[in-house]
């Protein structure tokens, strides 16, 4: 008599009088269903298609198995879904819903031209790190060339076709923020105030929307190179919108007289943080020590707002309005001040001008974080810096997606102010049955997912916008 069994299942510890055993025999099941999503988005909106016409493909399309805007969207894709490498993707090509998230029309794989790689339908490693490093000049063997121009305009055009209206007013947020480089990168430099070798890049925002996102050595200004970027963006910005009354927000390290005399010139406002120094403080002694009587009565943190016209004695070229605040907290005075040409005739107080509208920048830090943090736009680990710079825009381009799909599907939900990583693994991370067939790809989603209602508002918000897709 034989005992009934199956000799691939492995076991666990009990549960009572039960047996707690598994075995890899459930099928092709995906972990990244709810990836379908973000599929949608990029289809509906273009922007992954968009985004593949800045490349340019000198491949012998007879031999090609994998097109730029497959492979674009592969790259794409695995960052927003959590996969930071591309070491990653030779095991997400056997995965036939990954397959889909990319466009391969057959998503098994099996009509792959060599055996060795039926039922693999994506692009592996090796041929996703030759498009990581494909910026730079034609040399006759890069076969792929990244056109780093169009590429730059891509995300200032996207924030443009699809901005809801016409605005009368923008913002642009400045801040820079580091890579820290563990390696001998080109272009490496230990930075004082970080602590470490790194790059510098620059993040240029509207709202959520990112514009630029330009990687640069640590040996920089922080305001170097701010009004070339700002001279492309504005100018694209005027062409569509003529009228448009356009606002640069930065904090201190972008307070230089060519950044506010090029904003002055251009037709541009501008409310930029101002370091202190002894003059400064000077002007506003009698409104700290107002301060200090009241913080010491109440105990709690004491300020007031002041403007006045302030020039520094020999880098600025003319008188500017500053806005002081003379605040006392925690037993010590912290005064703080901020240059503007805002015109009076707007009627901001000076209050209104420092809390409502300068420390609201603070929101763009979030963004930047989040792209740092949850779209991988701190690894910079390829020798050359033009191949880090491509993969910091494959980064922004992830999180164009990720905004889009929020702006989108996530309206009026628990998750509309959610971060890339929260929307991730409440959304994406579904367990789902895939069954491909001649006729259709069959993804029967976890019974047991806790977020069902909110997929299906995502869902129905998305067909409610198009349509098309029912």
């Amino acid at each position: 008599m034989q005992t009934d069994c199956t000799p691939n299942l492995f076991g666990f510890q009990d549960l009572g009088s039960r047996k707690v055993v598994a075995d890899f025999d459930g099928g092709m099941i995906s972990s990244d269903a709810g990836g379908l999503l973000l599929r949608e988005v990029a289809v509906t909106t273009d922007l992954l298609r968009q985004f593949s016409t800045c490349f340019l493909d000198y491949r012998n399309q007879r031999f090609v198995e994998h097109s730029v805007q497959e492979l674009v969207t592969q790259k794409v894709m695995g960052l927003c879904l959590g996969y930071e490498d591309v070491v990653d993707h030779d095991m997400l090509r056997f995965d036939p819903l990954f397959a889909t998230l990319c466009g391969k029309e057959d998503p098994s794989g099996e009509s792959r031209t060599h055996a060795r790689d039926k039922g693999k339908a994506c692009a592996g490693k090796s041929t996703l790190n030759r498009l990581e490093t494909c910026e730079g000049m034609w040399d006759g063997a890069k076969k792929i060339l990244a056109d780093t121009q169009r590429i730059e305009q891509f995300f200032v055009k996207a924030f443009l076709n699809n901005h809801p209206g016409r605005p009368k007013r923008i913002v642009l947020d400045l801040d820079v923020t580091d890579n820290e480089l563990h390696g001998k990168q080109e272009g490496r430099f230990f930075h004082g105030h970080y602590d470490c070798y790194c790059y510098l890049p620059l993040y240029i925002y509207c709202g959520d929307d990112l514009l630029c996102a330009k990687l640069r050595t640590a040996d920089v200004d922080p305001a170097e190179g701010v009004t070339e970027e700002l001279d492309r963006i504005v100018g694209l910005i005027r062409n569509r919108w003529k009228h448009v009354e356009i606002i640069i927000r930065g904090d201190s390290g972008f307070c230089r007289e060519e950044l506010m005399r090029w904003c002055e010139a251009h037709g541009v406002f501008y409310i930029i943080g101002l370091a202190r120094n002894t003059r400064l403080v000077a002007r506003i002694k009698k409104h700290l020590r107002r301060s200090c009587v009241e913080h010491l009565r109440t105990g709690l943190p004491a300020r007031r707002f002041l403007s006045f016209y302030y020039r520094t004695r020999k880098s600025w070229s003319r008188n500017r309005r500053v806005i002081a605040k003379a605040e006392y907290t925690e037993g010590k005075e912290n005064p703080r001040f901020i240059v503007t040409d805002l015109p009076r005739e707007l009627r901001y107080s000076a209050q209104q001008l420092y809390e409502d509208l300068y420390c609201a920048r603070g929101e763009m830090e979030n963004r930047i974080k989040e792209q740092q943090l949850y779209l991988f736009a701190d690894r910079s680990s390829c020798m050359k810096m033009s191949a880090n710079q491509l993969r910091l825009w494959f980064s922004a381009m992830g999180y164009v997606l990720m905004n889009e799909l929020r702006r989108r599907a996530l309206r009026g939900t628990e998750l509309a102010e959610a971060t890339c990583q929260t929307i991730r693994l409440k959304l994406f991370k579904i367990g789902g049955l895939v069954r491909v067939s001649v006729r259709r790809v069959a993804v029967n989603l976890s019974s047991g997912y806790p977020y069902r209602e909110l997929f299906m508002a995502a869902y129905r918000a998305l067909l409610d916008s198009h349509p098309l897709l029912c």
